[in-house]
Parts: structure tokens; sequence; C-alpha cells
């Protein structure tokens, strides 16, 4: 039979094989998450944080890597940057990034279930991102921020099995989806 403590603290509890430093992806979620929020709620920013998120997860199982999901988000913003700044829709660029992913892993032979997971995620956290900034601003800013809460999920289950990325990326996605997706739900509400 086990005892407890009764004089443990919950923050001792908490605090158990875990240093201050190691919620590092928690703190830095809260801050993107936070400067989000702080500077505008926009459609497209919440769109653009789906299809990006859902892209680093496809590129760390197209690549085998889990490593590379970090690399991934910088790889998907700079795609979207490339992408407007050559005058051609940030959701069309990520597209053509998805797609050299997906060939990169059916090349390199990467296991075919995570690479198919990752690859109807993108379709679909992508599609609704694309759906959300071309229909009327008010629903798809609604539907934006649905879909980004909802990625947290998709984050969770990573975060859980450990597989694809990191545990670190899957916690600071999920950090980063629910208070930003949750805003662009009430703003979306209130407007």
């Amino acid at each position: 039979m086990t005892s407890t403590n009764p004089s443990t603290t919950v923050a001792e509890v908490v605090h158990v094989g875990r240093p201050v430093l190691g919620y590092w992806p928690v703190a830095l979620g809260l801050a993107a998450a936070t400067f989000q929020i702080v500077t505008g709620v926009a459609t497209d920013a919440v769109a653009i944080t789906i299809a990006v998120a859902a892209s680093c997860y496809l590129a760390a199982a197209a690549l085998g890597q889990p490593w590379i999901a970090w690399a991934g988000v910088l790889a998907g913003s700079l795609v979207v940057t490339f992408s407007e700044i050559a005058g051609i829709a940030w959701w069309l660029g990520l597209t053509v990034f998805a797609a050299v992913l997906v060939v990169a892993g059916v090349l390199r032979r990467t296991q075919a279930r995570a690479l198919t997971a990752q690859g109807l995620a993108m379709v679909g956290f992508g599609g609704l991102a694309v759906v959300a900034v071309l229909i009327s601003p008010r629903l798809g800013l609604a539907l934006a921020g649905v879909a980004l809460a909802s990625h947290a999920a998709w984050d969770y289950l990573h975060l859980r099995r450990n597989v694809v990325v990191p545990r670190s990326l899957a916690e600071f996605c999920f950090v980063l989806d629910v208070p930003f997706g949750v805003a662009a739900i009430v703003l979306a509400i209130t407007r």
C-alpha cells in the first residue's frame, strides 16, 4: 500500500522531475500567443499559424527526424514571407512546400503511416486555413480560431505519444494554439 505525505504541496508534486528551465516550451508558446494577441488577432495570422504548424509536423515526418519540426517552423515562416514578397498567396507557397515534403518523404521511403497521417493533417488543417481566409472575415476568423484550437488536440496526441515531433515542440504548439485560437473565436463572436 502506498501512502501519501499530507504535507506535500501541489507545487512540490508538479516540480518533481522537471526543473523550472524545463518549462521553456510553455514560456515560449505563451510568449508567442501573447505577442499574436497583443499585436492583433487577424484571420490571416491565425490561418498562417495553423498551416505552418501542420507543415512543421509534416516536415518531421517526411524527413524522419523529430528535430526537423523546429526547423520546419522557421522554414514554413520563410515560405510564407517569401511567397508574399513574390506576390504569391502565402497558402499557395505552403502548398508547394508541403508537396515537396511529401515527395521527399516518399523518395526517402519514410515510414508510410507517419507521412500519411501528417499529410492528411496538412490537408485538413491547411484546407481549413485556406477556407478561413477566403470566406467572410468574421466567419473566417471564427473558423481559423476553431481550427487552431482544435490543432491543440493534435499537439496533445503527439505530446502524450512522444511521436513524430519533439515533446518540446508539441508542448510549445499546444500552449500557442489554445489561447490564440480561443482569442480568435472570442473576437469573431464579439465583433
